[in-house]
């Protein structure tokens, strides 16, 4: 099922793992985020060719996926970012950390950038309310940010 967009490679290292499982059945979410990991996002072809390989109807994929908000059907960025808007980032400042961030990358939360460098989003209590406010980018930590370190951070993270 590969497409100029998605890799063959991607398929054949996923049929690979699929084979693999004694219990394909049970191992839907597995699979999920094995093939989440290998296409770096969820797109219909991917979701069908799981829907093909563990005969489940490609409903109860969607149905998976759209539940869990660790699963995307959108492309995500090589760096994603995500702002902490929980209740101790919030009142220490997160939502000017955000609109520095969305000014910075020229971005909306939620949006990729088109080049799939940066994904931008706002999240709810990342764990590390004594750290606030944080910003994770690719699930590294960074506490006690200012608007004025927004550029610095993201800096370090382009091409």
């Amino acid at each position: 099922m590969p497409n100029e967009h998605l890799p063959a490679s991607g398929f054949a290292a996923l049929e690979k793992f699929i084979d693999q499982l004694e219990d394909k059945e049970s191992s839907l979410i597995r699979v999920l985020y094995e093939a989440q990991h290998i296409f770096g996002y969820l797109p219909k072809e991917v979701m069908l060719f799981v829907a093909e390989k563990l005969h489940v109807a490609a409903s109860k994929i969607y149905g998976v996926v759209s539940f869990y908000s660790f699963f995307t059907t959108k492309p995500k960025g090589k760096c994603q970012i995500r702002v902490c808007l929980g209740t101790a980032c919030f009142v220490c400042g997160g939502e000017r950390i955000a609109r520095e961030v969305q000014d910075q990358l020229d971005l909306k939360m939620g949006e990729t950038s088109p080049d799939r460098a940066f994904s931008l989003e706002a999240v709810r209590c990342v764990g590390a309310c004594g750290l606030a406010p944080a910003v994770l980018i690719n699930d590294a930590v960074h506490a006690k940010v200012r608007p004025d370190d927004v550029a610095t951070i993201i800096s370090k993270h382009r091409k």
